[in-house]
């Protein structure tokens, strides 16, 4: 019988290769954690690695890059686990260089054979004697960033074009960092204040958050070990996911249509203001009936489901099942690139090239104008992504008005009146406004 594989540096090897081949970080590592029950050091340690490695990709590989001197005939795992040495000796500070380099020795002993053993001491003992390239020497700016930032060239070309040097800097430079841990609290069963007490009670230390009323900020421990959580009392979700329900400032009586709900943090939100009595109700669709599931469950868990119709349908075909003006309200949180989310999925900035997000603004266009007669005169649509470009963002919100003269821009209020001083209706949230996620939300009112 095979002994189970517990040393977290090896885990992060073949956590990496899954990644490699398609796999979310995210649910890559939940389910690794699941599966190994390491205790919580070793788990830690585990997630910082392989987050770590994603998150400074380019940086390595340049590092890494003049010590290999045949890569096509590298197996792609060695070079993984010398990516992970390269992360640890730069930056782990903690951790002991010599601890660094035998576990990835024996590592590559335990994965392989005598003559991987021996390439794998070669390059590290090398690089320890040559030291590694200074990515601070590029002379080229924008070649600079990319390998200092581990960020692909067109996504860099883009934000310089869109929001300068210096805005693109601020936010590179705080895209490798952790993302917060925060939750929202259900106002159904407690208020922020006794789901602070409970969770301090509980051994988190929580902030108010910034961004959201009903938001706090954890740390300590994973927030799905809290009570609260396995009671529906919190949810997980980002500060900035929070925001387009909450500038909706839904109404209890009123028929809400979420268009791209899946997996339904944005729907159950909506669920939370809504009062079947009154004749409330929140209707969720989804293209893909798996998901739809995952929308049904999220409701249940947060004792919300008498208040949400989870349905399957494409939101660019609302004219088969619903009537025109059916709704009050129309939250659009389309499918898009996902750039805002880069800090807490890193992935994703080496998976998307500008064509995915020029292609993803005609769909999120479409959907934008299929659903716009199913907005009542003086109905909202709210249109959300959690990407920071303005192909999907600036210039589908333009398009959409052009082409609508029956919808008028209306500005976006938040309950914390976040960037008050702003010139524009829209309101846009980058990772390094608040520490949150980068999220674009643009309200369109039906005046005819």
């Amino acid at each position: 019988m095979t002994t189970p594989d517990t040393n977290p540096r090896s885990l992060a090897v073949t956590a990496l290769m899954r990644i490699q081949k398609g796999a979310y970080s995210n649910l890559q590592l939940n389910q690794m954690l699941d599966d190994t029950h390491l205790d919580p050091r070793d788990a830690s340690l585990l997630t910082t690695i392989v987050y770590g490695v994603i998150q400074h990709q380019l940086t390595i590989d340049y590092q890494l890059k003049p010590f290999i001197q045949k890569p096509n005939k590298l197996q792609p795992w060695v070079k993984v686990l010398l990516e992970t040495a390269i992360y640890q000796w730069q930056y782990l500070e903690r951790v002991p260089k010599r601890a660094i380099f035998n576990e990835t020795i024996d590592i590559a002993k335990k994965r392989g054979h005598e003559g991987i053993r021996r390439f794998v001491t070669g390059v590290l003992h090398q690089m320890d004697r040559s030291g590694l390239p200074d990515p601070s020497e590029i002379t080229d700016q924008t070649q600079r960033w990319v390998t200092q930032y581990s960020v692909p060239e067109w996504l860099i070309t883009s934000l310089l074009d869109q929001r300068g040097a210096e805005k693109t800097e601020a936010i590179l430079k705080v895209i490798n960092q952790p993302a917060n841990q925060s939750v929202r609290v259900n106002r159904t069963r407690l208020t922020v204040a006794q789901a602070t007490e409970q969770l301090q009670a509980d051994g988190y230390d929580v902030t108010a958050s910034a961004v959201s009323e009903n938001g706090l900020v954890l740390n300590g421990k994973p927030a799905n070990h809290a009570e609260l959580f396995k009671q529906g009392d919190i949810t997980i979700q980002d500060e900035s996911a929070m925001l387009p329900a909450e500038s909706m400032h839904v109404k209890a009586n009123q028929e809400i249509l979420d268009a791209c709900a899946a997996p339904g943090g944005k729907t159950v939100q909506l669920a939370e203001s809504v009062d079947e009595s009154a004749g409330g109700q929140v209707t969720a669709l989804d293209i893909h009936q798996h998901k739809v599931r995952l929308i049904t469950q999220n409701a249940k868990r947060m004792g919300v489901s008498d208040r949400v119709d989870a349905v399957t349908l494409d939101a660019r075909k609302v004219d088969d099942m619903f009537a025109d003006g059916l709704f009050d309200q129309i939250l659009v949180d389309a499918p898009c690139s996902g750039i805002g989310l880069v800090r807490r999925k890193p992935e994703i900035r080496y998976e998307k090239q500008l064509r995915d997000s020029e292609a993803l603004a005609k769909v999120q266009l479409a959907i934008l104008n299929a659903v716009a007669t199913k907005v009542t005169i003086n109905g909202i649509i709210t249109y959300s992504t959690c990407t920071i470009l303005n192909q999907e963002n600036r210039d589908v919100v333009a398009a959409f008005l052009a082409a609508h003269p029956d919808f008028v821009s209306q500005r976006v209020h938040t309950a914390h009146d976040l960037k008050a001083d702003r010139e524009t209706d829209y309101l846009e949230i980058y990772p390094d406004d608040y520490g949150s996620d980068g999220f674009f939300i643009s309200q369109f009112k039906r005046i005819r």
